[in-house]
């Protein structure tokens, strides 16, 4: 199946977060060792020309462990920025809003990547021991960063992960702390008070709605249940979704729904009454109908291309 001359990459056949950005993941960090952080190693494709990330909660640590790629990223409405990354370079976000990346790798095969949120309480725990205020400290932007110091303790980490999901609470929740306050030592602007948040998911909370989500694809959508998840009223849930990821809930779920039906239409036989149904559609022309909003094709001429 191919989309402007070039093959789709294959997208990660996990749940939540890892939906936005695409291919295969690795390990997932689990247990008490990772209380407080969301981490991950991903496999990422080998081309990529647009992906949403979201502006969750708290900051986004991103480290290439293996290969190399020209990656450019762009906020909301502005220009792409890019440069060279490879093994032992990282990225560092705590964006206000969702943004943009894209990249292509130097050789044309996948790149490995470790994926770090930590979360708010070691954030604002390494803050107080620096005498700051998290709520009130900006962390800057830093793209195809080097810090050896950065490279150790998220290269250690890694490891850890790769080894052993579950990992050792006393070595990684040391390194964690560790890394939390280098990173507000090095790139905080503790003269520029951040504004008060808009409210947003942490990462892990994004990730459970998202694979709830995923998970109900043919049912109808739900949005009492998703803000208990969350223990948030539907208003304050709704909002703080929406400043999360750029898009209303529903909108979402709609758009997962179509990304699922793609993905059956090109990878299997079953019949577009069966796909119509395992995404959430009775009516076979009601689901051709949104198929083609969403694509601007039939759910046939999709398959057929």
């Amino acid at each position: 199946m191919t989309e402007a001359g070039r093959v789709n990459p294959v997208r990660s056949s996990g749940t939540g977060l890892e939906n936005y950005l695409p291919g295969r993941k690795i390990v997932q960090g689990n247990g008490e060792a990772w209380n407080g952080l969301d981490a991950q190693i991903f496999s990422r494709p080998a081309q990529e020309d647009d992906i949403l990330v979201p502006a969750v909660a708290e900051p986004l640590v991103v480290f290439i462990l293996s290969g190399e790629a020209f990656v450019e990223e762009r906020e909301m409405d502005g220009d792409w920025r890019g440069s060279q990354v490879r093994e032992g370079a990282f990225y560092l976000t705590h964006a206000d809003e969702p943004y943009h990346m894209r990249w292509h790798t130097a050789d044309d095969r996948p790149f490995e990547v470790f994926q770090l949120y930590p979360g708010h309480a070691l954030m604002e725990a390494a803050a107080a021991s620096l005498g700051l205020k998290f709520s009130a400290t900006r962390l800057r932007d830093i793209s195809a960063g080097d810090d050896p110091l950065v490279a150790a303790i998220l290269a250690a980490l890694a490891d850890e992960l790769r080894g052993n999901p579950d990992g050792n609470a006393c070595f990684v929740q040391g390194l964690a702390k560790g890394l939390c306050v280098h990173l507000l030592r090095q790139f905080s602007d503790r003269e520029t008070a951040r504004p008060l948040p808009e409210a947003r998911l942490p990462a892990w909370l994004l990730r459970r709605v998202l694979a709830y989500m995923d998970v109900h694809l043919a049912e109808t959508f739900d949005l009492d249940t998703l803000a208990e998840i969350c223990a948030m009223s539907r208003f304050h849930f709704s909002r703080a979704f929406r400043n999360t990821t750029g898009q209303p809930p529903s909108r979402w779920f709609m758009a997962h729904r179509m990304e699922r039906a793609k993905t059956l239409l090109r990878e299997t036989e079953q019949p577009i009454i069966e796909i119509s149904m395992a995404v959430g559609y009775d009516s076979p022309g009601h689901f051709a109908q949104v198929f083609r909003r969403h694509t601007g094709l039939s759910p046939t001429a999709y398959r057929a291309s």
